[in-house]
């Protein structure tokens, strides 16, 4: 006979599992309108994720939380392609099934019984042995299934229903926790007995006896009797495995986005994997260079073309959330018949970069494509350097293939690293037939420090060394660039990682890390991409984005800097005009502000609503009041009345000491926004004196 100490270490260990796996029992949610109650905790009780449900309890209105069960079961379709969502109609067959056939005696609906869980969680069993009708054991049931692998649980498993005492509904049966006396009627002996009852028992049932010391078939076990924890750790698998399978970011990102998309898009968030890069280019910018590799790609047909449209929408925040890059981009893509039979195979990578001036951030992208109305995203902190004397060393890309650059071309291309493309994925899958290229930048090894300078590459395999590699920094002809290629051959499929380190008189002075991971496939399906491409870094566009950025940033007088630079390259674009005016705005340099726009305010020029406000701010601020109205009239005959001019022109009338004219402005103004707490303070102050 087992020891009570040893019975009481099993119970703990069934505690501590079950404490690993989240209950299914969850606070009802309170404040819902009826139908959404029920939906939470009723209908998708048993397979919702703590995620899910916490992103569903901050949904304000019907509205969104309609849009979410939408997206909850789109994220659950097989079939995505198709109008029946089959898993959505199994799951209220099953509530459907339970509510039917099991409770009654309970006295309450079957979603809410043990047995009406575990059918709503795996369906049909695909046996019952049932035990009824005996005097020396109480009424049990055996469900046995099978082929559950998709769920990560057994090939095949049992589980044990019993009517604890002989009354009541059908409890869930725990081998460790009830054991083989609670299924007999007359048992008698110690508590802690599992021996003496399973013998019992195992002479009235030997089906039942096998089942009630272990759920898996075929376990052994180490001594005659014992109770298996593996059954109890089944059990709590059993109940979280319809969440286990849920990828639920989309439902973060759809708390995290249903204000930013339409609601057509809201609730068709798709799953991607992304990958970030810095790169500072030699003309002295620094690129962010992005992939973003969605679950699937989806396009129109007409015909034999297929195509589709994606939206770019980019900001780069900082920590405090201040903006400081703002940008969107169309992506058209056409394809013909043999086109899309590839891509229908291959994933796609949709690959980008832009510049960014040195900080901190926090880089979002939102991709929408228009055909499907469906989105994804990609959020990340990054670096960006200061162009600083010391040394500096950028994140290792690891790519499975380069090309030389085409330099004859004018334009800058996604992951290009100088002379070189490196062609990366997002996953960092890599065969053993692959050869793994490492590329990075270096700067600021002084001379001191070159003579003795090196490049180490360690990698790990599960923690310990697994190759290492070092070589002298006057090897790399192409610095600031560093590429080092590493066959694959002799790397067991496995996951790794990799450091790689500046060297200095054997001293580690930086190190950058990066994993990756390689297959037992022979060979890894790598995509096809389309490629957002950038002007050359002397392209004057780059003085208008950097001095927006600085502008952005509240670095005016830098910010004047650039964007005469690009106003001086271009002197026909709007865009570059109007930046370079805020700056002058924001200096108090009114007169340079008004010279830089007044070519743009010509009638020969398309008009820009931005252009004339801030024009008229600018005659404003000089005091150039009637100058100033002139340009507001003309912008109001261009873009129609609205308060923010209405209020400058009466404004501007009052300084002119012209009351009635201000006044009428004000009132009309009033008329369009009449939550205005300013304006009426000045029409009453007008008022008075009239």
């Amino acid at each position: 006979m087992r020891s009570k100490t040893s019975l009481v270490c099993i119970a703990a260990a069934v505690l501590f599992f079950a404490s690993a796996f989240p209950s299914v029992a969850q606070k009802p949610a309170a404040g819902l309108p009826e139908k959404y109650r029920i939906w939470l905790d009723e209908e998708v009780l048993y397979i919702i994720t703590p995620t899910e449900r916490d992103v569903f309890l901050k949904l304000q209105t019907d509205r969104e939380r309609d849009l979410f069960s939408e997206a909850f079961w789109k994220h659950r379709d097989p079939t995505p392609d198709s109008p029946l969502n089959e898993v959505k109609n199994e799951h209220y067959r099953r509530i459907n099934y339970v509510n039917r056939y099991y409770g009654r005696s309970a006295g309450k609906p079957g979603w809410k019984t043990d047995r009406g869980r575990i059918y709503i969680i795996l369906g049909e069993p695909n046996d019952v042995q049932r035990f009824e009708g005996k005097t020396t054991i109480y009424p049990a049931e055996i469900w046995f299934y099978q082929n559950k692998e998709g769920l990560r649980l057994p090939l095949g498993f049992n589980l044990v229903f019993f009517q604890e005492g002989g009354a009541g509904d059908y409890r869930l049966y725990s081998p460790a926790m009830d054991g083989p006396r609670t299924l007999l009627t007359n048992y008698s002996g110690d508590p802690m007995d599992y021996v003496t009852a399973y013998q019992a028992l195992r002479e009235l049932e030997p089906a039942l006896a096998d089942v009630s010391l272990s759920l898996i078939p075929g376990e052994s076990t180490s001594a005659m009797g014992r109770p298996t924890l593996a059954s109890d750790m089944l059990i709590q698998k059993v109940e979280n495995a319809s969440r286990a399978q849920v990828e639920d970011r989309y439902a973060q990102k759809f708390l995290e986005y249903k204000d930013a998309v339409e609601v057509e898009y809201s609730a068709n968030y798709l799953i991607s994997d992304s990958l970030v890069k810095i790169v500072k280019d030699p003309a002295g910018l620094t690129f962010v260079h992005y992939a973003v590799e969605p679950q699937r790609l989806s396009v129109n047909a007409h015909e034999d073309k297929y195509y589709t449209t994606l939206k770019i929408n980019g900001t780069a925040s900082t920590l405090a959330g201040q903006k400081i890059s703002q940008f969107e981009k169309t992506v058209t893509v056409n394809l013909d018949e043999s086109q899309m039979k590839a891509a229908k195979v291959q994933p796609f990578d949709l690959l980008d970069l832009f510049p960014l001036i040195p900080g901190t951030y926090k880089l979002s992208i939102l991709v929408k494509n228009e055909v499907s109305k469906e989105f994804t995203s990609l959020e990340q902190t990054v670096v960006i350097p200061g162009n600083t004397p010391a040394l500096q060393m950028t994140s290792p890309l690891l790519g499975y293939k380069t090309a030389p650059a085409d330099r004859t071309q004018k334009t800058l291309r996604p992951f290009q690293f100088g002379p070189r493309l490196v062609y990366a994925q997002p996953s960092r899958v890599f065969a053993r037939k692959d050869t793994l290229t490492v590329a990075f930048q270096v700067f600021g090894f002084t001379l001191q420090q070159r003579p003795s300078g090196r490049i180490r590459f360690a990698f790990q395999k599960n923690g310990q060394p697994a190759g290492e590699k070092e070589r002298s920094i006057g090897e790399y002809g192409e610095l600031p660039f560093v590429f080092e290629e590493f066959p694959l051959t002799d790397f067991v499929p496995a996951h790794y990682g990799l450091r790689v380190s500046l060297m200095a008189e054997g001293k580690e002075l930086l190190a950058g890390t990066e994993e990756f991971d390689v297959t037992f496939q022979a060979t890894v399906l790598r995509p096809w991409f389309y490629s957002k491409l950038m002007p050359d870094p002397l392209d004057p566009l780059y003085g208008r984005i950097i001095g927006g950025q600085l502008y952005s940033a509240g670095r005016a007088e830098e910010a004047r800097v650039y964007l005469e630079k690009a106003f001086q390259a271009d002197p026909a674009s709007a865009d570059t005009a109007l930046a370079l005016a805020q700056a002058y705005m924001d200096l108090k340099d009114y007169d340079q502000a008004v010279s830089v726009l007044v070519f743009f305010l010509s009638p020969a020029q398309a008009p820009k609503y931005e252009i004339f406000v801030l024009a008229g701010q600018a005659r404003q601020m000089r005091a150039d009041f009637s100058g100033a109205i002139d340009i507001f009239d003309r912008a109001v005959s261009n873009f129609g009345v609205n308060a923010v001019l209405l209020n400058a022109i009466g404004e501007c009338y009052f300084q002119l000491g012209k009351s009635k004219e201000a006044l009428a402005a004000w009132e009309k103004s009033l008329q369009l926004d009449p939550n205005q707490p300013d304006i009426k303070k000045k029409t009453a102050a007008l008022k008075e004196i009239k």
